[in-house]
């Protein structure tokens, strides 16, 4: 049920995102503890600000309001996805090629299920990670989780 409430709340969110000149990044309906949150992320480059949020959750709202596609009561947030943005499709892949990233996979890949390091390279089937003078090439089918990660 939840993966089709974001999908329909993507529907919905698109084109409010792109009107602000956003980038929609990612949606979450999930419940924690006794309560509902519907979580809408966007960014631009930059970064988005409180006034970004502001606009495209009141225009979002509108739309749940008119449309509802939620039974029952649920909070919505929307904001920057944050410094650690996950990563869900090519297009964000594309834009971490040189940055650093934070990897697991559902099985090992070369004896080893998580990988930090620079985002070497990508292609529709591959992420090359290098760190400390190594180099992994993991499958994409295999990667269960992919963020970009902070370097202290």
């Amino acid at each position: 049920m939840s993966r089709k409430i974001t999908e329909i709340v993507e529907q919905l969110a698109s084109p409010i995102a792109e009107q602000e000149q956003l980038e929609l990044v990612d949606i979450e309906y999930k419940k924690e503890g006794s309560n509902w949150f519907l979580r809408v992320f966007v960014d631009k480059p930059g970064g988005v600000d409180i006034a970004d949020c502001e606009r495209v959750s009141e225009a979002l709202s509108q739309q749940l309001d008119e449309k509802d596609p939620i039974q029952g009561p649920y909070f919505l947030e929307v904001s920057s996805p944050g410094a650690e943005r996950p990563l869900k499709n090519e297009r964000d892949y594309l834009h971490a090629v040189g940055k650093h990233v934070h990897v697991t996979t559902y099985a090992p890949v070369d004896g080893q299920k998580v990988f930090e390091g620079k985002l070497h390279a990508y292609d529709d089937e591959i992420l090359v990670i290098a760190s400390g003078g190594k180099q992994w090439n993991v499958p994409l089918n295999q990667v269960a989780n992919a963020r970009l990660a902070i370097v202290f």
